[in-house]
Protein backbone atom coordinates (compact mmCIF):
# COMPACT_ATOMS: atom_id res chain seq x y z
CA UNK A 1 0.00 0.00 0.00
CA UNK A 2 1.08 3.71 -0.54
CA UNK A 3 1.14 6.52 0.98
CA UNK A 4 2.46 9.89 1.51
CA UNK A 5 3.13 11.77 4.73
CA UNK A 6 1.63 15.38 4.69
CA UNK A 7 4.68 16.70 6.04
CA UNK A 8 6.87 15.85 3.34
CA UNK A 9 5.44 17.50 0.34
CA UNK A 10 3.83 21.06 0.42
CA UNK A 11 0.09 21.57 -0.14
CA UNK A 12 -0.92 21.79 -3.93
CA UNK A 13 -3.95 23.72 -4.77
CA UNK A 14 -4.59 23.95 -8.65
CA UNK A 15 -1.44 22.95 -9.48
CA UNK A 16 0.34 25.87 -7.07
CA UNK A 17 1.72 25.24 -4.01
CA UNK A 18 -0.46 27.07 -1.75
CA UNK A 19 1.43 29.34 1.19
CA UNK A 20 1.24 28.96 4.95
CA UNK A 21 -0.89 31.30 6.37
CA UNK A 22 -0.54 31.09 9.92
CA UNK A 23 2.78 32.03 11.20
CA UNK A 24 2.51 31.29 15.00
CA UNK A 25 2.47 34.91 15.79
CA UNK A 26 -0.43 36.59 17.49
CA UNK A 27 -2.13 39.92 15.71
CA UNK A 28 -1.48 42.97 17.53
CA UNK A 29 -4.27 44.36 19.69
CA UNK A 30 -5.70 47.73 17.50
CA UNK A 31 -4.33 50.79 19.42
CA UNK A 32 -1.19 49.40 21.07
CA UNK A 33 2.55 50.02 20.53
CA UNK A 34 2.85 46.99 18.05
CA UNK A 35 -0.16 48.22 15.76
CA UNK A 36 -1.66 51.50 15.85
CA UNK A 37 -5.13 53.09 14.54
CA UNK A 38 -4.77 54.50 11.41
CA UNK A 39 -7.08 57.21 10.16
CA UNK A 40 -7.52 59.88 7.63
CA UNK A 41 -9.29 63.16 8.39
CA UNK A 42 -10.12 66.13 5.65
CA UNK A 43 -9.93 69.20 8.73
CA UNK A 44 -7.46 70.54 10.80
CA UNK A 45 -10.20 70.80 13.15
CA UNK A 46 -11.39 67.61 12.62
CA UNK A 47 -7.88 66.29 13.35
CA UNK A 48 -7.65 68.06 16.52
CA UNK A 49 -11.17 66.24 17.96
CA UNK A 50 -10.14 62.96 16.74
CA UNK A 51 -6.86 63.28 18.74
CA UNK A 52 -8.38 64.16 21.78
CA UNK A 53 -10.31 61.22 21.35
CA UNK A 54 -7.57 58.68 20.95
CA UNK A 55 -5.58 60.76 23.58
CA UNK A 56 -8.66 60.04 26.48
CA UNK A 57 -8.38 56.67 25.61
CA UNK A 58 -4.78 56.64 25.82
CA UNK A 59 -4.39 54.74 22.13
CA UNK A 60 -1.55 54.96 19.68
CA UNK A 61 -2.77 56.61 16.93
CA UNK A 62 -1.40 57.95 13.45
CA UNK A 63 -3.41 60.73 11.91
CA UNK A 64 -3.11 61.67 7.91
CA UNK A 65 -4.80 65.19 7.52
CA UNK A 66 -5.36 64.60 3.58
CA UNK A 67 -8.49 67.53 2.33
CA UNK A 68 -8.42 65.40 -1.11
CA UNK A 69 -9.49 61.97 0.00
CA UNK A 70 -13.00 61.14 1.79
CA UNK A 71 -12.51 60.71 5.63
CA UNK A 72 -11.99 57.44 7.31
CA UNK A 73 -12.44 56.67 10.74
CA UNK A 74 -13.29 53.18 11.02
CA UNK A 75 -10.40 52.05 13.16
CA UNK A 76 -11.66 54.70 15.50
CA UNK A 77 -15.29 53.26 15.27
CA UNK A 78 -13.95 49.70 15.84
CA UNK A 79 -12.09 50.94 19.05
CA UNK A 80 -15.35 52.72 20.01
CA UNK A 81 -17.31 50.20 19.52
CA UNK A 82 -15.97 46.78 19.54
CA UNK A 83 -17.62 43.84 18.33
CA UNK A 84 -19.08 41.59 20.71
CA UNK A 85 -18.81 38.12 21.33
CA UNK A 86 -22.12 35.74 19.98
CA UNK A 87 -23.64 33.03 22.15
CA UNK A 88 -24.96 30.19 20.56
CA UNK A 89 -28.26 28.97 21.64
CA UNK A 90 -28.56 25.52 23.09
CA UNK A 91 -29.58 22.98 20.17
CA UNK A 92 -32.46 20.95 21.29
CA UNK A 93 -31.21 16.82 21.81
CA UNK A 94 -33.05 13.92 20.34
CA UNK A 95 -34.29 12.75 23.44
CA UNK A 96 -35.31 15.89 24.95
CA UNK A 97 -38.45 16.86 25.48
CA UNK A 98 -40.09 18.88 22.27
CA UNK A 99 -40.59 22.58 22.82
CA UNK A 100 -43.68 22.31 21.15
CA UNK A 101 -45.04 21.20 24.18
CA UNK A 102 -46.59 18.15 23.24
CA UNK A 103 -45.09 15.55 25.59
CA UNK A 104 -42.99 13.94 22.94
CA UNK A 105 -39.04 12.75 22.59
CA UNK A 106 -38.30 16.14 19.59
CA UNK A 107 -36.89 12.88 17.85
CA UNK A 108 -40.65 11.54 17.19
CA UNK A 109 -42.67 15.03 17.68
CA UNK A 110 -40.78 17.64 15.29
CA UNK A 111 -37.33 16.77 14.38
CA UNK A 112 -38.49 14.55 11.71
Amino acid sequence: MWSVESSAYPPIFNGEKMEKIFNGQKKAKLGTEKKHAVVNVQTEERLKEVASIFEEKDWKYTIGLEPDKPEDITDLEILLNPPKPKIAEKKIGRNDPCPCGSGNKYKKCCGK
